[in-house]
């Protein structure tokens, strides 16, 4: 079986190392990739969002299967394209990943499907976004996909005022319009769904740092970590989630005749009052995946395959590994604000065996390997418990050095002290 992965990323390159451990022995091919993909698949000159040259890719390789990474593609239809020519898409159409395209959808979505969430409104001018703020604070989302960075919570008028002239004024990441929505109290859950069109099969929780600095402090980013399982979180925590929040969407969605197919990604806040949705992603989460992928037991080229075919996931069910995963993103000087490139990356060499270092924003400049953009690693290890994960990770994440590196000390700290 030949796979194409989309995609240059961290999640990425999890992605194609869980699927090369597949019992089918797969042909791997990805595209754009990174200097890790290229030592794990046959990588292709294109980049993840030109539709045109991966459905062209796709067909000249008599790929069976193309599992895309990113969102952007998804939104821009890549899914519908493959479709035409034949070729199976691990993904939603471009329909069903409005969810993740347009905030305002997902809030709309939510609604029919009485998924709970934040109290919100849509605006699309300054002075109504900012009278529609009742409180402090409040968080403000640019309706269009912005590669994670896309959210601010302002404690004042001063920080939404500024926020706002960003999103609306000066066209920032090309909204055209925002969500307004109140500030929700809890601690966050990741909860990814494999979707057929008619269910939803649970993955294994995790737990993402999105703020760039300890304690959560400082902008978002892409994510600087993550770590799964998650304490209280367990099989019927899950189930829960998905009957109330994942299974209602997709039934939404099929009954819309945009039935979805990939993965439902559940951002979560665990409030007073229950689990209520902050976001759908319609990919696979990064860096959860790169937390989640090593502890699966199941076959993954199975399941995307059968996540393709409308009911194909009648009677199936996924099998993890006990251990805990603790992921730890090494990202390059300047990031989130920027990003540093041509740095040369040393200690890939001596990082303990075991460990898997995911590669994300990297590129090979002759027989060096450098930093290619904000997020440029991710370690994951393995542990009987989440201390011996988290001290493993970070033992490898020391080794590892280049310019400017940046990293957060805290990740999987709050499971230590719960899990003790």
């Amino acid at each position: 079986m030949k796979l194409f992965v989309v995609g240059g990323g961290g999640r990425e390159h999890a992605i194609v190392r869980a699927l090369a451990r597949s019992p089918q022995a797969p042909d791997l091919l990805a595209a754009p990739g990174n200097a890790g993909i290229a030592a794990d698949a046959r990588t292709l000159g294109i980049g993840a969002e030109d539709v045109d040259a991966l459905v062209g890719a796709a067909c000249d390789e008599s790929v069976d299967l193309v599992v895309a990474g990113p969102e952007a593609p998804l939104v821009a239809g890549l899914a519908d394209a493959l479709g035409e020519a034949g070729i199976a898409c691990f993904g939603p159409s471009a329909g069903a990943a409005r969810l993740e395209g347009s905030k305002a959808f997902a809030k709309e979505v939510m609604a029919a499907a009485g998924v709970p969430t934040a109290a919100h409104r849509v605006v699309a001018e300054v002075d109504a976004a900012l009278a529609a703020i009742d409180r402090y604070p409040t968080v403000i989302k640019a309706d269009g996909l912005a590669a994670g960075k896309g959210v601010v919570i302002a404690s004042d008028e001063a920080e939404a005022s500024e926020a706002l002239q960003a999103l609306l004024v000066e066209r920032r990441y090309g909204t055209e319009r925002v969500v307004v929505e109140e500030h929700l109290e809890g601690e966050e859950l990741s909860l990814l769904a494999l979707c057929d069109g008619e269910r939803a099969i649970a993955m294994a929780p995790a737990q993402d740092y999105k703020r760039i600095f300890d304690g959560d402090r400082g902008p978002n980013t892409g994510g600087m970590g993550s770590y799964s399982p998650v304490p209280g979180i367990g099989a019927e925590e899950v189930a829960e989630i998905v009957r109330t929040v994942h299974q209602p969407v997709v039934d939404v969605l099929r009954g819309r005749g945009t039935p979805f197919h990939g993965v439902l990604y559940a951002g979560l806040m665990l409030t007073a009052a229950g689990p209520k949705v902050l976001e759908f992603n319609v990919r696979f989460g990064d860096p959860e995946t790169q937390a989640v992928l090593p502890r699966l037991r199941s076959d993954l080229v199975d399941m995307l395959v059968r996540s393709t075919r409308l009911g194909g996931l009648s009677g199936a069910g996924l099998e993890w590994d006990d251990a805990w995963s603790v992921t730890v993103v090494l990202a390059s000087a300047g990031y989130p604000a920027s990003s540093s490139s041509g740095d040369v990356i040393r200690g890939l060499d001596a990082v303990p065996a075991g460990v898997e270092v995911t590669h994300a924003g990297t590129a090979r400049r002759d027989a060096e390997v450098v930093t290619a953009g904000g997020r440029v690693l991710n370690v994951t290890a393995l542990g009987a418990d989440p201390g011996a994960a988290r001290d493993a990770a970070y033992a490898a994440a020391d080794v590892i050095d280049f310019q400017g590196k940046q990293l957060r000390r805290d990740i999987a700290l709050r499971a230590v002290e719960r899990v003790a």
